[in-house]
């Protein structure tokens, strides 16, 4: 199998995105990084999670502490094989045969595929990309030339994956009651205190540290940025001692630990009182990533489920044969093919805000914010129901780890966790409706869109309607109370989630036979009630949206 190959609905995106030059190298590459993820990495994946999790060695045989964190040799290989293709380097230096720098797109793909077999690592990555981010924009030139390449590594020099460290035992959530504190050493700081959820601890080599300086005022314009080391030049600890690792229920492929810092050499990045912006603009792109691993594993369970389905027979026939079985499946390629389109869209945008985030327009950063919170509450929503789906269509198979079933469920439910729950996203939009007017901006985007829509039939009044309907909707919403709207906010990003995806399905319809079918049902499905009838409308084009390996119509 390879993930690349069999998912035409990526390459049909991704090639109407790039130019020929650029997508003739990214198709050959991603091809081959879609057999790894399909074979070598998927099968290091399945011992990582079994065998060979990540393991504290907190003291040495004389008793020191050296809070090493030891990783399976498995789990290295794929560290080295993904990193090697520019999962990050490339967002910032050149691709050597092309003597110019990829773009999201092209790491988001990567994400999407390395999603489908170990998303446990694409934490790491989506660390490390983080990490570059802050330094590339925001760090000294300084800083920059000492610790830039070697975040940005593809095999040139060592590599040094990155780390952001926000959470704090009695913040969570509420980033402004983080009371580590930075101390003025000279040129530099010393950082003390704890994180108490620190992933990629112990196998970072630089982490971005959020900590408060002396007599910095309270809440969340008190905290700065720091590059803290996790080693000194002489490669000895830099004050950091991990207390013990998490006994997580999924990703286990990440070490995710609790740190104390006692008096670790730190360095400020950017200004003083803008530490907690740019790791607000850092978590943004975190959120991206943590959309791209949720439609990768929906990816993953739709083709376990469509396999199984395939192979298994009961009754006397193949469960692909069942209407109900043919539905669910139908259903599940409708949803997943959308949303991937919906969140390649939302790249192609944060592309813009985040390249030059100090150019974009403050409309087009409020719409970025705005469409990056919905869609990663929906699609990590969705990465738990289609693993529940996957886990189902095997019976009791599904809920035997011989099959990756449970490990894509374990995986998925920190996808609803990390980077903002759902109730901290529906703040998030409320913040934007409120503040900046962001519901206004998003429906103006999206009537745009319609008019440019050519087949303006059923689907798009549809659409068009629901757009219409969550106008008064969002302005009564607004009128209440700040405690009742709260109630609203997450229904709020609902609705919005599934008229952007409507869209883009409209869009869809107007890339050939299968998608046409694709959109149409998407459309059907979510907004209209279906009424008993002799031949259902995913009946009807399930042959064709099911046989995903045809060649483009």
């Amino acid at each position: 199998m390879n993930f690349y190959e069999r998912d035409v609905n990526l390459q049909d995106l991704l090639k109407e995105v790039w130019d020929e030059s650029f997508y003739q190298w990214a198709d050959d590459r991603l091809r081959f990084f879609g057999g790894k993820c399909a074979k070598e990495i998927d099968e290091r994946a399945v011992h990582t999670d079994r065998e060979g999790q990540p393991k504290l060695i907190k003291y040495d045989k004389m008793g020191n502490d050296i809070s090493e964190v030891w990783l399976n040799e498995g789990y290295k290989k794929t560290i080295e094989e993904t990193y090697g293709e520019g999962i990050v380097g490339y967002l910032h230096k050149d691709i050597p045969e092309l003597e110019q720098k990829g773009d999201y797109m092209y790491s988001y793909a990567q994400g999407y595929l390395l999603s489908q077999a170990e998303p446990g690592f694409y934490c790491p990555v989506t660390l490390t990309m983080a990490t570059a981010y802050l330094i590339d924009h925001y760090a000294d030139e300084e800083l920059k030339a000492k610790y830039l390449p070697h975040v940005l590594s593809t095999g040139d020099v060592e590599l040094y994956e990155g780390a952001t460290f926000l959470t704090e035992r009695q913040g969570g959530s509420d980033v402004g009651a983080n009371e580590v504190k930075a101390i003025k050493e000279g040129d530099h700081y010393r950082i003390h205190g704890e994180k108490y959820f620190a992933s990629n601890a112990g196998a970072c080599g630089v982490a971005m540290v959020l900590a408060r300086v002396e007599g910095a005022p309270t809440g969340t314009k008190g905290l700065s940025l720091f590059l803290v080391p996790w080693r000194n030049d002489e490669g000895d600890l830099n004050g950091i001692q991990i207390r013990r690792l998490k006994d997580k229920l999924g990703v286990r492929a990440v070490p995710s630990a609790e740190v104390e810092f006692t008096g670790a050499k730190a360095f400020m990045v950017g200004e003083a009182e803008r530490g907690f912006y740019y790791m607000m603009e850092a978590l943004n792109l975190s959120r991206v990533c943590n959309a791209v691993a949720s439609i990768g594993i929906m990816r993953r369970s739709l083709t376990e489920a469509q396999d199984y389905a395939t192979k298994r027979n009961a009754f006397g026939q193949a469960l692909i044969q069942y209407p109900m079985v043919k539905d669910t499946l139908v259903s599940m390629t409708v949803k997943q093919e959308v949303e991937t389109r919906a969140v390649f869209d939302l790249i192609q945008a944060f592309e813009k805000v985040a390249r030059k985030p100090e150019e974009a327009r403050i409309e087009e950063q409020i719409l970025n914010r705005v469409r990056i919170a919905i869609m990663k509450k929906e699609t990590a929503e969705q990465a738990v129901h289609f693993t529940h789906e996957a886990i189902e269509m095997h019976g009791g198979n599904g809920y035997i780890e011989d099959f990756v079933t449970p490990r894509l469920l374990r995986d998925a439910q920190v996808l609803t966790v990390w980077e903002g729950t759902a109730n901290i996203l529906g703040l998030e939009v409320l913040k934007l409706f409120n503040k900046y007017q962001g519901h206004e901006l998003f429906v103006q985007h999206v009537q745009e869109r319609l008019e440019k829509v050519t087949n303006k039939g059923k689907e798009y009044t549809l659409v068009k309607e629901g757009v219409l309907n969550f106008i008064p909707y969002a302005d009564e919403v607004l009128k209440q109370p700040a405690e009742v709207q709260t109630y609203y906010s997450k229904s709020l990003a609902e609705k919005m989630a599934l008229l952007y995806e409507a869209v883009v399905a409209l869009e869809m319809m107007e890339k050939g036979a299968r998608f046409e079918k694709v959109g149409r049902l998407f459309i059907h499905q979510q907004m209209q009630k279906e009424e008993p009838n002799a031949e259902p409308l995913a009946l009807r084009y399930a042959d064709e949206i099911l046989h995903l390996n045809k060649a483009l119509t």
